[in-house]
């Protein structure tokens, strides 16, 4: 198994963290056999924060896909759609528990230089 990065908006690592937010929301499955997603929070933060592995993912048409996951996807239902707008298929990884990093990291610490747009693989 592998590990990939994903890049998320901080507001929503914070839910992560939380409790308040267990699925992930992407526009592209990654084929690979990932288990676990290492979360980079997205600027202003500019971090690595933690782990978490994948219980599940729930893929289909995007309302199906809400409807499986909207108690727990952190997310409105209209920023939802909008993120959906013009797709037919929406993926969401159903989130473990996640390990935080003693002290954050950076990119250069998993060898990346960029941050990617949506993942990279580990």
């Amino acid at each position: 198994m592998s590990r990939m990065l994903l890049s998320i908006k901080p507001q929503y690592v914070e839910k992560i963290v939380a409790g308040q937010k267990k699925f992930e929301f992407r526009k592209f499955h990654c084929r690979d056999e990932v288990d676990t997603i290492v979360i980079y929070a997205t600027a202003p933060m500019k971090q690595v924060i933690g782990e978490t592995t994948i219980l599940q993912i729930i893929e289909g048409d995007v309302e199906y896909v809400w409807q499986k996951t909207r108690p727990y996807g952190g997310i409105l239902k209209k920023d939802y759609k909008e993120y959906y707008k013009k797709r037919e298929i929406a993926i969401a990884y159903q989130l473990g528990e996640v390990r935080l990093y003693d002290e954050p990291k950076k990119l250069a610490d998993f060898g990346l230089s960029y941050v990617p747009q949506s993942f990279a693989y580990l």
